[in-house]
């Protein structure tokens, strides 16, 4: 056997020396790779709008006022709302074909894609973002889905009279697992506990009747508090207490139109937690050219402010100081400010054709504003009306900005 031989001591240093630098190399290489800090945007500063043609979505980044890149393959999203998990990195879009789609807005992509039924309007996401609910018209009722897989957990049926089920409308998640919605066709408000689904017990059901007639959208306030649904078919709301030991519907505002006559309602309007500023709730009054300021401590109305035409969405900027309103045809080229202080209109805009939607960025120094006829999102300067940036859309609807996902009632 031949002896080994011993290398030299500078050798075996210059060895050593070679070996870590490539082992340093080999570790620092992934690093190298990856975007630097200039490329990483946070969730929290990004959104969906709706292109209602094109069953697309375009993401766009509220702080740099620009698009970035557009998700496809939704189905039909005429009527298109959508609902962010506590992170902001996924969007739950409820399609009207009744399709449930689960987007990814860092990468972009169409994760999933349920058919789940004949219509569908609209949904919410549970307290924890675990389970996602969809409101349907057709065949009327809710379906909860694990908000990871899209796995269906439950079918809860909107039979109120056997073998008749009602549109549902006005879903929203309550604390503790819950869900509230409003039966449009049956006047009923239902609230469905789903905090046993896990140990595979059953929904726990409880039904409110005779609420009045058509309840067609809702709210719940900011603190939780309250459930109010708009009525379609009389003057008036219903609201539930819901802190109340035993909740129970009581009517307010009944007959604010008596003795005036309705005009025709071309679009329905829309009731959300954001039409709340401080203790004043601002609401849309069916078929007339006002906007009604209602009291949340007594909830008595103190007041009415005429606006130019039917409203459609009455929404309170973040910090309660501004309300802006859009409209139903042929008015729906306009959008008005209210001061809530003087309960005054302090400006009118025009910032495009079928004006659809508005959103707020999170703390309301910019308000971005939806034409659909005019294929355009204006986003606004809120102080100054100034417009900020104009940007092409296909159809645009619906604009939601991850900021929803640590909200209730959104």
């Amino acid at each position: 056997m031949k002896p080994v031989k011993h290398l030299p001591t500078r050798c075996l240093a210059g060895l050593s020396g070679l070996l870590l630098s490539l082992l340093l190399s080999a570790c620092a290489s992934p690093a190298a790779t990856e975007p630097g800090p200039q490329h990483i945007v946070g969730t929290g500063d990004l959104g969906l709008v709706v292109e209602r043609a094109s069953g697309s979505l375009q993401l766009l980044n509220t702080s740099r006022r620009e698009l970035l890149g557009r998700i496809e393959g939704l189905g039909d999203l005429s009527h298109a709302s959508l609902v962010y998990s506590r992170d902001g990195a996924h969007a739950y879009v409820f399609g009207r074909d009744g399709a449930l789609s689960k987007v990814h807005l860092p990468s972009r992509r169409l994760l999933a894609r349920v058919q789940q039924s004949g219509n569908s309007i609209g949904g919410a996401i549970s307290q924890d973002g675990r389970l996602v609910a969809a409101q349907n018209y057709q065949p009327g009722g809710i379906k909860v889905f694990d908000s990871v897989t899209l796995a269906e957990v439950a079918d809860i049926p909107a039979e109120y009279a056997p073998g008749q089920r009602s549109r549902v409308v006005g879903l929203a998640e309550l604390p503790g697992q819950r869900f509230i919605f409003s039966l449009f066709d049956a006047g009923e408000i239902w609230i469905a506990d789903l905090s046993g689904i896990a140990a595979g017990r059953p929904p726990q059901l409880q039904k409110f009747k005779d609420v009045g007639r058509q309840p067609y959208d809702a709210l719940i306030t900011p603190d939780g508090r309250h459930y109010i649904a708009g009525l379609f078919g009389e003057d008036g709301l219903a609201k539930i207490d819901l802190w109340a030991a035993e909740p129970r519907v009581e009517r307010i505002l009944a007959g604010y139109g008596r003795g005036q006559q309705a005009l025709p309602v071309f679009k329905m309007p829309h009731l959300r937690g954001w039409a709340v500023a401080g203790r004043h709730a601002y609401l849309p009054a069916i078929g007339r050219h006002e906007v009604m300021v209602v009291d949340t401590e007594s909830w008595q109305e103190v007041g009415r402010i005429a606006v130019a035409g039917q409203p459609v969405f009455v929404m309170a900027r973040p910090d309660g100081r501004q309300v802006w309103v859009n409209f139903a045809l042929p008015d729906y080229d306009r959008v008005q400010v209210i001061d809530t202080q003087s309960r005054q209109i302090i400006q009118t805009l025009k910032p495009g054709r079928a004006v659809l939607h508005m959103e707020f960025t999170p703390r309301g120094e910019s308000v971005w504003i939806s034409a659909r006829d005019d294929n355009q999102i204006s986003v606004i300067d809120t102080a100054s009306f100034v417009v900020q940036a104009r940007l092409a859309a296909a159809s645009p609807s619906g604009i939601f900005f991850t900021s929803r996902a640590q909200r209730s009632g959104f």
